[in-house]
């Protein structure tokens, strides 16, 4: 598969269409939402943030989606292979989150229904503290943690879907290193030397995706080790947003192919996965632990989502070499959205 490499730019021209699609290790292209056609209802801005060890991890989401925003926190144990989800929805916001126009700068706070939310950038790291009302037996969950980028590079993508204006602009930032703790009651969760994954997306969306991805940051004897895989996140013809970061090199991946077990025609998502490319270099089993599944039926607004969390082994050819990894815990996912 050839891959366009972005150029520096504009994200969107005066009528709304992507300039260029393709990918990019940096958010190269500038993106201004004052040019995204029919923006009140179809446009989509969010940031997700997703950091954990081998024994817990924490997700968090603030989501401005068109006629509705959400935010939402997830607390998992993989010990006990449970999870906690809190969520806060309401319909027609209309920007009124003020999601930033880039990852770079620009903060996300948000105090709605007596949830708050900061996301600061502070002296290059990125401060996230949120306090989560009646999240288990009334007490509330409460994050105070900073997140280090501890490579250069990120996996951006700009790609169109089918309707001329109609894309999708997304960076995944993996093998951030974050330092601080959880609150749950008097339980206190140690998030010093934890690794996560921004996933910072916004775009135009057509009504009806269904959209794969998996991701997996931390550290492996000494080495950092991080990648995105991924499709259906419009027309990627262009360039896949696959990629793999070893210590500080960072290496372009063809097509991958998700192979979730079924049983009889029904997706069994707690059954092994595995991973492959068309070009034979990329061999991963995914073992699952659990599934943070939710599904929605509102009408006009369905959503299925199942993100699985697991152990990931296997390895990666590339220039001649293997990159092997062994029981390193990530997610993978499969997501239906009408929207």
């Amino acid at each position: 598969m050839e891959q366009h490499k972005l150029s520096k730019g504009h994200l969107l021209d005066d009528k709304g269409r992507l300039i260029e699609s393709g990918y990019h290790t940096s958010l190269i292209k500038t993106y201004d939402r004052h040019l995204v056609k029919n923006k009140g209802l179809r446009l989509k801005e969010w940031d997700y943030y997703y950091v954990g060890n081998k024994d817990y991890g924490v997700a968090l989401t603030v989501a401005d989606n068109g006629y509705m925003w959400l935010l939402s926190a997830t607390l998992l144990d993989f010990n006990t292979k449970s999870e906690i989800s809190k969520s806060k929805m309401r319909w027609l916001p209309f920007r009124r989150l003020h999601m930033p126009a880039s990852s770079k700068t620009g903060d996300v706070i948000v105090k709605k229904a007596k949830w708050s939310i900061s996301i600061k950038h502070e002296n290059d790291h990125r401060h996230i503290e949120a306090y989560i009302p009646n999240f288990k037996n009334k007490e509330p969950l409460i994050i105070d943690m900073y997140l280090d980028e501890m490579i250069s590079d990120s996996m951006v993508i700009a790609t169109p879907f089918e309707k001329p204006t109609k894309f999708y602009y997304n960076q995944k930032i993996n093998v951030l290193r974050s330092t601080g703790s959880i609150s749950l009651g008097r339980e206190v969760f140690d998030f010093n030397d934890c690794y996560g994954v921004l996933d910072w997306g916004r775009g135009s969306w057509t009504y009806h995706n269904t959209w794969y991805w998996a991701s997996l940051s931390g550290t492996m004897d000494s080495h950092k080790i991080g990648f995105n895989l991924g499709y259906g996140f419009g027309d990627t013809s262009k360039a896949s947003e696959n990629m793999l970061f070893f210590d500080d090199k960072t290496y372009k991946l063809d097509d991958v192919i998700f192979d979730i077990p079924k049983t009889n025609d029904t997706y069994d998502y707690l059954k092994p996965w595995k991973f492959s490319s068309k070009d034979k270099k990329i061999h991963l089993d995914f073992k699952p632990i659990l599934d943070r599944n939710s599904y929605t039926n509102a009408i006009i607004l369905k959503s299925d989502q199942h993100q699985v969390f697991g152990y990931f082994s296997g390895y990666f050819e590339i220039e001649n070499k293997k990159i092997e990894i062994k029981d390193m815990i990530g997610f993978a996912e499969r997501v239906e959205n009408k929207w």
